[in-house]
């Protein structure tokens, strides 16, 4: 007889805590709706704190479980003493979605140092340093773990009409996923990232009052919603996930030539 349900692809998280960075608008928003109503407690965290209050208020409205932290990602002591509080509060972390980030919308050569910094601390460093400072926790809990980070389509194809950083951010994103899943699978320490194409939310708001609309160049003349990644963050986030690690799923409609 199996030691395994039919079928074994539980989204069960009730008691495990997650934090989701970024969560103060858009697919971060969603994010920590949708992992609070599969039963985990949402560390919910960013800058924006009137905006993680009223996310809050939503999730605790709807029956589930969640507190806020500000989190500045391009601040290296605010992220590690970020970490301590949350567990300090709810107790050890078991899932992390890195999901804050900033665009650059301007060509490499038109950038200034300033900017070139902001975007590496954010999409890059940040969470570099936070996914390090969790998964040693998670080593010293001895707990299982599930790191998933957002990384971009833009990681598989440029198209040359600004954000080249982004892009590479978005790259070093999906190498990063590979490299810690290597170093991390002794630990039970699951790491895999999920590359969206174009999706709504208040920085692909930002990119249209730029470009106009970018639908028509798509297959199936639409953006996509943040729901559409439900299943997905569920999956890599749960114990339906146990043997998959160092993957990056795209999710992009068909948009990106392959």
């Amino acid at each position: 007889m199996s030691e395994f349900p039919l079928p074994n692809a539980s989204q069960d998280l009730t008691g495990q805590v997650a934090l989701v960075t970024g969560a103060t608008s858009g697919l971060g928003w969603r994010f920590a709706q949708v992992l609070a109503s599969a039963g985990a407690t949402v560390a919910l965290t960013g800058r924006r704190e009137a905006n993680l209050q009223a996310l809050h208020k939503e999730i605790t409205d709807s029956g589930g479980i969640s507190a806020w932290f500000a989190l500045d990602m391009m601040d290296a002591e605010n992220i590690v003493q970020t970490v301590a509080d949350v567990e300090d509060a709810l107790g050890p972390i078991s899932i992390l979605v890195n999901n804050a980030g900033i665009p650059d919308a301007q060509l490499a050569m038109q950038m200034e140092v300033e900017l070139i910094d902001r975007v590496l601390s954010t999409n890059l460093r940040g969470p570099f340093i936070l996914s390090c400072e969790i998964g040693r926790r998670m080593k010293a809990h001895k707990i299982p773990g599930r790191i998933v980070s957002i990384s971009s389509s833009s990681a598989f194809n440029y198209t040359g009409m600004g954000a080249a950083l982004y892009s590479t951010t978005k790259a070093a994103i999906s190498r990063m996923t590979e490299t810690l899943a290597v170093e991390w699978a002794r630990f039970n320490i699951n790491v895999n990232a999920i590359a969206p194409g174009a999706f709504s939310s208040e920085m692909m708001d930002g990119m249209l009052e730029r470009v106009g609309d970018i639908t028509e160049f798509f297959p199936r003349k639409r953006l996509g919603q943040p729901a559409q990644l439900d299943s997905t963050l569920l999956f890599l986030c749960s114990p339906a996930s146990e043997c998959v690690t160092g993957t990056i799923v795209r999710v992009d409609d068909g948009q990106d030539p392959r």
